[in-house]
């Protein structure tokens, strides 16, 4: 019987669902990692692979699927990610192995867009400051900024960049967007702008980061570019953390330059305690959990079961496979049988 590794962390404290069922009408057993914190990335290559030696396919979360723990794993056909991010699998290396990467591009975009208008807004009224100073006995009486008629900048205009125009637009704001292949029926129907990356940095009161994290993004907002942002505007991050380099984002805070920034991803995961920006009021801070509200999970859930059934069944799901390339040669070996 071929077995799926389920490791999320939400997905363990819950163990039913449509998607379990679907697996095992399927002809699926289904398993959970020994250790619960399996899926945060932070085992060393050696204990990942001893893990997920037991399986033929993973719904995965954080883990790190290098060439190194790949190689080691003959049986596993599929690597199933939650939500749209995989730069924590080597996609080359999966592709020489024969092991087809999916993630759920339909399940997850509005819960990030929901999280981002969040951040966007406990900056904006200053949640943390305040939170912090009546629970000390105090009372204090401060203005807060606006959100109506300021000017939201957003970089990606994806499904969540999508939906977040859609919701900042409802609350008043005026929307600019930078993306390198927009949906010219959605920009004309919502009336935003495209503008190029300096002019986004530039004209934004709140710039909003959706764009997929690789060797062309990494450390993208750095001093430089935070320089050229508007001053006295807040950068929001709900896609990776290596986009920022938060160093370069602290002392753009505490310059004044910036007024503060909402964050749910950072460049290392988990960070440290320590991490400056914990201490600073301008900042709202959350654990990576944009994309996890309980009807994403449910919705994900379904979604990398779903691609699973179908490439067992000799399927494709075309549109969440990510290195397609591989679909004439993509093959479910037996039980027992070993990639050569």
């Amino acid at each position: 019987m071929p077995v799926v590794l389920i490791t999320p962390e939400p997905m363990l404290r819950q163990r039913q669902g449509p998607h379990v069922k679907m697996l095992e009408e399927t002809g699926f057993q289904i398993v959970y990692p020994q250790d619960p914190t399996f899926t945060r990335g932070l085992m060393s290559p050696q204990q990942t692979r001893e893990q997920l030696s037991v399986c033929d396919a993973v719904i995965a979360g954080g883990e790190r699927f290098s060439r190194d723990v790949l190689a080691g794993l003959p049986r596993l056909r599929v690597i199933a990610r939650l939500g749209v991010g995989y730069e924590r699998v080597d996609i080359a290396a999966a592709t020489e192995c024969g092991i087809a990467v999916t993630i759920t591009p339909t399940a997850n975009h509005e819960a990030v867009a929901e999280h981002t208008l969040m951040l966007l807004l406990a900056v904006a009224k200053r949640l943390p400051f305040g939170q912090r100073a009546l629970r000390s006995g105090k009372w204090p009486m401060q203005s807060t900024r606006p959100v109506r008629r300021t000017t939201l900048g957003i970089l990606g205009l994806g499904r969540i960049g999508r939906s977040l125009a859609i919701r900042a637009r409802a609350l008043g704001m005026t929307v600019i967007a930078t993306e390198p292949a927009p949906d010219a029926a959605f920009v004309r129907q919502q009336g935003l702008e495209l503008v190029d990356f300096d002019a986004l940095l530039a004209r934004a009161d709140h710039l909003s980061i959706h764009c997929p994290l690789n060797e062309a993004t990494r450390g993208l907002f750095n001093a430089a570019a935070l320089a050229r942002m508007k001053p006295g505007s807040v950068l929001i991050n709900a896609a990776r953390g290596g986009l920022v380099v938060e160093r370069d984002l602290i002392a753009s805070i505490e310059s004044g330059h910036l007024a503060g920034a909402g964050l749910d991803c950072f460049e290392q995961e988990p960070p440290s305690p320590s991490n400056r920006l914990f201490e600073m009021d301008q900042v709202v801070c959350t654990p990576h959990i944009a994309a996890n509200d309980t009807l994403s999970q449910f919705d994900m859930a379904i979604e990398a079961a779903r691609c699973i059934k179908r490439l067992y069944q000799g399927q494709w799901p075309r549109g969440a496979v990510v290195n397609d390339e591989l679909q004439d040669r993509f093959k479910w070996l037996p039980v027992g049988a070993m990639r050569r």
